[in-house]
C-alpha cells in the first residue's frame, strides 16, 4: 500500500489508500446546470415543484443554479486544479430526451459529451448517473414512478445515453438514492413531486428498483468500453438500541433496495411490515430476477446516523430523521416508530456528525454482502460559510468542513484496513448548489459559488482536498 499522509489529518493518522483507490468529487444536473428552458431541455419534476409557491426555500428554483451549462470548460479547469481523479455527474433526462421521447436532443448529446471529452483531456474519470430525482415531468403526469411504464422508459433512456456517451464513461450509475426519489417524493411530500401517499411510496420502491434492473443489461449491451455499473443508495446508520425500531427502519430504509438489488427478494418482514399500507401487488412475477443483475461496484452515501424507537402513542412523536417535515410520512408502515435526538456537533443541515457512523456502515456491508466492491459516492457537510477578505483576495476558512472531511476519510481508511473492499471516495459536493427543498440556504460545496456573480473561489476545503490529491501524485504507485 502506497502512503498519503496529510499534515492537516495528524490527529487521526496518515490517510493511507492503495494504487487504484481514486479521489474526486461529485454534482448532480439539476443543482448545478441552469440553463433551464435552454436548447430544448423540457421541464422536470423538480422544474414543477421548485417553482410552485412554498415548496422550496425562498422560492428558489434550478432555473440557473451554478450556471454551469454556460460555464463548462472554466468549471473543468476548476476541477483540473484541484487534481480530481474522478468526477461523478448526473445527466438531465429532460436534456437529453426532451419531452421524455425517443430522440436524443442534439444540444444535450453535445453538452454531455463536452463534459466527458473535457474529464478525459484532463486525465479525470467520468462516473454518470442516469437518474438523480429530476423525471421528465411527462412522466410524472403519466403517475411517475408509480407507474410501472416509467421503469421500462427509464431502461430506453439509459440505451440512449449509453450510445451517446458510451465508448467513453468509465462508470455508469444507474440511480442515485432511491430512498429519495420513493419515500421523500411520494411519501413525505418534501421532495418532488411533493406527494404524500404510502402506498404510492412503495410503488416507487419498486419500479425504481425495477428500473435498476432493466437498465443494467442495456448499459452493458450498448457500452463499447466495457464499463463498471453500478447503482448509489444513502444507507441508514441505526443506532438506539430498540430492536423493533431499528429492524422496521433497516427494512423500508436500507433493505427495500439492497435486497432486491443484491438478493432477489423483498424480506418478510418488510411486507408484513407495509401489508396495512398496500397488498405489494405491483410487483410480477419474474420481476426479482429482473431487479438482481451483477452490478461492479455499490455506491455508498454517508452523512450522518438516526437513533430510533418505538413511540408510546401517548407523549409528542419525536421526529428527529434529518429530513423537512412537510405533512407526509417516509416511513410507511412505521409511523409509529420515532426519531430521537442525537448529541451533536450538528452540521448546517442539522444532522449529526459521526465518522464513526461511516466506518460502521462499510464494514456491515462488507459483511452482509461479501465479494460485493463499494465506493463512497457522496459524503460531505453543509456549514455557515463566511468570505474573509484578504490581501489578494478572499477565503473561506471552512475549518469544520475541513475536519469533517479528514475524519471521515481517516474513517474509510479504517473499514478498508478491516478489510472492506473499498474503491474510491468521492466528496460532496464540487459547488455549493441548489440544496433541493432547501433552495440556495445550505452549502456543501468544497467550492464557493457567489449565486449573484457566479464567481467560483476554492475554499479552505477544497485547497486541503487538492493537498491530499496532490500528495498521492508524488508518491509512486507500485
Amino acid at each position: 500500500m502506497s502512503a498519503v499522509t496529510s499534515a492537516a489529518s495528524s490527529d487521526v493518522g496518515p490517510l493511507e489508500f492503495p494504487p487504484g483507490f481514486v479521489i474526486g468529487s461529485a454534482t448532480a444536473s439539476y443543482q448545478i446546470e441552469g440553463a433551464a428552458d435552454e436548447d430544448g431541455r423540457t421541464p422536470s419534476i423538480w422544474d414543477t415543484f421548485s417553482r410552485t409557491p412554498g415548496r422550496t426555500w425562498n422560492g428558489d428554483t434550478g432555473d440557473v443554479a451554478c450556471d454551469h451549462y454556460h460555464r463548462l470548460e472554466s468549471d473543468l479547469d476548476l476541477m483540473a486544479s484541484l487534481g480530481l481523479e474522478a468526477y461523478r455527474f448526473s445527466l438531465s433526462w429532460s436534456r437529453l430526451l426532451p419531452g421524455a421521447g425517443d430522440r436524443p436532443n442534439p444540444a444535450g448529446v453535445d453538452f454531455y459529451s463536452r463534459l466527458v471529452d473535457g474529464l478525459l483531456a484532463r486525465g479525470i474519470r467520468p462516473i454518470v448517473t442516469l437518474y438523480h430525482w429530476d423525471l421528465p415531468q411527462e412522466l410524472e403526469d403519466a403517475g411517475g414512478w408509480t407507474n410501472r411504464d416509467t421503469a421500462l422508459r427509464f431502461a430506453d433512456y439509459a440505451g440512449h445515453a449509453v450510445d451517446a456517451l458510451g465508448d467513453r464513461v468509465h462508470t455508469w450509475t444507474t440511480l442515485n438514492e432511491p430512498w429519495c426519489s420513493a419515500y421523500l417524493g411520494y411519501g413525505s411530500g418534501a421532495h418532488a413531486p411533493g406527494r404524500t401517499d404510502g402506498a404510492a411510496a412503495l410503488a416507487a420502491v419498486h419500479h425504481l428498483n425495477l428500473a435498476h434492473g432493466l437498465a443494467v443489461p442495456e448499459i452493458r449491451r450498448r457500452a463499447t468500453n466495457s464499463p463498471d455499473v453500478s447503482a448509489t443508495l444513502n444507507f441508514h446508520v441505526i443506532r438506539g438500541g430498540d430492536a423493533e425500531a431499528t429492524r422496521r427502519i433497516d427494512a423500508l430504509a436500507n433493505r427495500a433496495f439492497t435486497s432486491p438489488m443484491l438478493l432477489g427478494r423483498y424480506d418478510d418482514d418488510l411486507i408484513a411490515d407495509t401489508a396495512g399500507v398496500t397488498d405489494w401487488s405491483f410487483v410480477r412475477d419474474g420481476d426479482l430476477a429482473l431487479v438482481h443483475q451483477p452490478i461492479d461496484v455499490l455506491g455508498v452515501n454517508y452523512y450522518s446516523t438516526v437513533t430510533v424507537a418505538m413511540w408510546d402513542g401517548a407523549s409528542e412523536r419525536s421526529r428527529n430523521d434529518g429530513h423537512k417535515d412537510v405533512g407526509g410520512t417516509p416511513w410507511p408502515g412505521s409511523e409509529h416508530v420515532e426519531f430521537l435526538p442525537q448529541a451533536g456537533p450538528y452540521t448546517d443541515m442539522g444532522w449529526n456528525i459521526a465518522p464513526d457512523g461511516l466506518e460502521e456502515l462499510l464494514v456491515s456491508l462488507g459483511e452482509q454482502f461479501p465479494g460485493q466492491p463499494l465506493m463512497i459516492t457522496e459524503n460531505g457537510a453543509a456549514f455557515a460559510d463566511v468570505v474573509t477578505p484578504t490581501p489578494d483576495g478572499a477565503r473561506v476558512h471552512d475549518v469544520e468542513r475541513v475536519d469533517y472531511l479528514r475524519r471521515h476519510f481517516a474513517a474509510a481508511r479504517r473499514a478498508m484496513d478491516r478489510g472492506v473492499d473499498l474503491r474510491g471516495y468521492l466528496v460532496w459536493s464540487l459547488l455549493d448548489n441548489f440544496e433541493w427543498g432547501y433552495g440556495y440556504s445550505k452549502r456543501f460545496g468544497i467550492v464557493r459559488v457567489d449565486y449573484d456573480t457566479q464567481q467560483r473561489l476554492v475554499k479552505d476545503s477544497g485547497r486541503w482536498l487538492a493537498g491530499l490529491l496532490a500528495a498521492r501524485a508524488e508518491v509512486p504507485q507500485v
